[in-house]
């Protein structure tokens, strides 16, 4: 059986992954003044897009997921035939409206498929499943690297959805921002009240910088540290120890709003990266999305693993 993967472009997975794999994107474009961009997690134009006089502006960005007739006309016009069956992975839908148009597009695939499978010279059924991330940016990235390596296996479409579902259940992402007058900014071009003026103000007053946490499509602050080198240099640590205490998946995912060698001169980096390397967890970097950077700002770091119920100690 041909099984494809699907995934939209807040998804913070290395482009060499997602092209070697196949796996398609789903455009979210953003919206800037008169300005529209469309992400294809395409890192070059991530990187120009932070030095752009655009980029100054990008708190009142609007974010245009795929509509629903989009992501038909993607499967219909070439997932249908390419794949027998395929599983749509995307932004956990609290944050995002792609899942539930994905939802809503799958139905209307499902029925209208087949003449299209005839006439490309296949007889059998077509199917696909739309799984809610319940995370994102380096959260997102874990379920696909999973979903990758099951169908290299050769496993089968019930184990990997099982899989899949159970994984969405232990997948959790951090992030540290660098900006939260950028980020309160943000949430409030987009009616999010979850970052006030007054606790930005002083945070930025005081160089705070909250640890977030996204798990099961819920996210808030788990910590709050003085110093963006501080934070990052404990979420790294953090990481060792979950890393150490043994992950449901052998997988690491980080993402940067910036350039890689950034993020790679880090504290606390390197001592992460070589405790993956001795305890068999790949770890993916990638830059981070045009998506996610326009939403948490540029120099944010984002860290995503799946494994079992914790507390994050500051």
């Amino acid at each position: 059986m041909r099984i494809g993967i699907v995934v939209d472009s807040a998804c913070d997975l290395p482009w060499s992954f997602i092209e070697r794999n196949r796996i398609e994107i789903l455009p979210i474009s953003v919206k800037i003044g008169n300005v529209v961009l469309a992400d294809h997690r395409n890192e070059q134009a991530t990187l120009q897009f932070l030095d752009s006089q655009v980029a100054a502006r990008s708190a009142e960005a609007e974010t245009m997921p795929y509509s629903v007739g989009q992501i038909r006309d993607v499967f219909l016009r070439k997932l249908v035939i390419d794949y027998d069956y395929v599983f749509c992975l995307t932004i956990t839908k609290t944050r995002s409206p792609i899942h539930d148009n994905a939802r809503q597009a799958s139905f209307v695939i499902l029925n209208d498929y087949k003449p299209i499978r005839v006439a490309a010279g296949h007889a059998t059924p077509f199917a696909l499943r739309v799984i809610d991330s319940q995370s994102l940016f380096a959260g997102q990235g874990v379920g696909a690297v999973e979903a990758v390596r099951m169908i290299a296996a050769e496993e089968s479409v019930a184990n990997i959805r099982a899989r899949l579902d159970r994984l969405a259940l232990d997948t959790h992402a951090y992030m540290v921002p660098r900006d939260l007058l950028y980020l309160r900014s943000r949430a409030k071009t987009k009616g999010d009240k979850s970052v006030s003026l007054v606790s930005a103000t002083l945070g930025t007053a005081m160089d705070i910088k909250p640890v977030l946490h996204c798990s099961r499509g819920e996210t808030g602050p788990v910590a709050k540290i003085r110093g963006f080198d501080t934070a990052v240099r404990r979420l790294f640590q953090f990481a060792v120890e979950r890393v150490r205490a043994g992950l449901s998946t052998p997988t690491l995912c980080m993402s940067y709003g910036g350039e890689l060698d950034e993020m790679r001169k880090l504290p606390g980096y390197n001592s992460l990266v070589d405790v993956c390397r001795e305890t068999g967890v790949e770890v993916f970097e990638s830059v981070m999305s045009l998506t996610g950077m326009v939403n948490v700002g540029k120099g944010a770091l984002t860290l995503g693993f799946a494994a079992g119920p914790h507390e994050f100690k500051a």
